[in-house]
């Protein structure tokens, strides 16, 4: 791998970083009290609760096409394309189109309901390893390829990149107060929707890329747009590799 050349900034953070700027013990204990107690189950039973209203499994079931049986590994093949759409999707863009054909109002993606009813379905493949086949189809090959494309390339006036932190070159540093892990290792595709501690709510993992966007002064890239869904379409290719099981919600800082 060509080595980083990261904007003096970022390294002179990350040179004075260490273990006295990582994790306090107060929040250590803190994460180790909500791992046997979730905040964010709360979120899962009432995203529960909104997808029963449109109809619940059989009406997923019915819409995606899939048996009772297999949604479990359905589930866990996504995003992907799906043909009455035209595009590779995110399950939160599905449960917009359910509620479209059902004559609702669309969730917007960006919202504590979207997330927590996406936690919920994504949360029926809890335990699944991730079935996404990049080579399955034009389409989820160009959004692959666009998603690694998006998080490799540089970008706004720092010149940084979603890479500048996760690298094999930079993973373990720590930078604000956290170690910069190895997204695959971390199985970061398989533990969104997940709650943020710092942020005292559910998340998604592309309202995440969001805020890593933000924190590094780059243009924040809608959710559900084609390159948020090929960032996740990759994200959640690491994790598959790693065969990191789909465990929702999940707990982080």
């Amino acid at each position: 791998m060509k080595k980083l050349l990261l904007p003096f900034a970022l390294v002179v953070t990350m040179a004075y970083s260490g273990e006295q700027f990582a994790m306090s013990d107060a929040d250590k204990a803190m994460y180790e009290e909500m791992l046997e107690n979730n905040p964010a189950d709360i979120y899962v039973e009432s995203g529960g609760e909104l997808f029963e209203e449109l109809g619940g499994e059989e009406a997923l079931i019915k819409f995606l096409g899939t048996t009772e049986k297999e949604l479990p590994k359905y589930i866990a093949g996504f995003p992907r394309y799906i043909k009455k759409l035209g595009n590779v999707v995110g399950i939160d863009q599905v449960l917009q189109a359910m509620q479209v054909e059902q004559g609702k109002k669309a969730t917007k993606l960006k919202s504590e309901d979207m997330f927590s009813m996406l936690a919920y379905v994504k949360s029926l493949a809890n335990d699944e390893q991730f079935t996404i086949d990049i080579t399955a189809d034009k389409h989820i090959k160009a959004s692959y390829a666009l998603g690694k494309k998006t998080f490799d390339t540089p970008r706004g006036g720092r010149g940084l990149s979603c890479l500048s932190c996760h690298s094999k070159d930079i993973v373990g540093m720590i930078l604000r107060t956290q170690p910069l892990p190895d997204l695959g290792e971390a199985g970061a595709g398989a533990t969104w929707p997940a709650y943020r501690m710092t942020k005292s709510s559910l998340r998604s993992i592309q309202r995440r890329f969001q805020g890593c966007m933000n924190n590094a002064l780059l243009k924040v890239i809608p959710i559900g747009s084609k390159e948020m869904v090929g960032l996740e379409v990759y994200i959640s290719t690491l994790a598959q590799e790693k065969k990191k099981a789909i465990a929702i919600p999940g707990l982080k800082r």
